[in-house]
């Protein structure tokens, strides 16, 4: 086998081992469903306790509720931001349910979309924290802090280095000329 047949062989398995990610994929869809049945359970202990739980604990378990749905809306933006930019295109660009941000997807945007919604879920770990504060050890607490805070400034940090070589996501305004 000469050289450059074999650097063909050898580029077209590279490029097909992308698929070996989509397994990947499927199984966040499964676990995408597994947070659709303990949303559904506890929104059924909820409706169930109503009568019975005081306003900070439907509270609690409104912010548990929310919490479900941001971890599931991260599975959905790394379900199918990443298939797109890594595995495959989807086929849908005129599917009218096709997500806007997916447009603008690359791997720089999602990196910060990700880093946001951990920080989305962070707050709400840290409402709830706040809440029952007076029931957990000032320790837990801090660390909760300190954890909330690194994940602000890793996203801080993730956009300035996105910024500083100039990366622009994919569809994002170029930046206006000086004259």
């Amino acid at each position: 086998m000469n050289e450059g047949r074999f650097l063909t062989m050898l580029a077209g398995l590279i490029f097909w081992s992308r698929w070996l990610q989509a397994p990947l994929y499927v199984g966040l869809i499964v676990a995408q469903g597994v947070y659709v049945y303990r949303f559904m359970v506890e929104l059924w202990h909820l409706v169930a306790e109503t009568t019975r739980i005081n306003e900070t604990n439907i509270m609690l378990a409104v912010l548990g509720l929310i919490d479900v749905v941001m971890i599931a809306n991260l599975l959905i933006m790394v379900i199918i931001g990443g298939y797109e930019t890594f595995v495959s295109k989807l086929g849908k660009d005129d599917h009218p349910d096709r997500p806007e941000w997916l447009g603008h997807v690359n791997a720089s945007t999602m990196k910060i979309k990700l880093a946001m919604a951990l920080i989305g879920i962070s707050s709400i770990h840290l409402l709830k924290t706040f809440i029952g504060a007076e029931k957990l050890d000032d320790r837990v607490i801090l660390w909760q802090v300190i954890i909330h805070v690194t994940f602000v400034l890793s996203a801080v940090a993730l956009a300035y280095t996105v910024k500083l070589t100039d990366e622009k996501p994919a569809g994002a305004p170029a930046k206006p000329e000086h004259k």
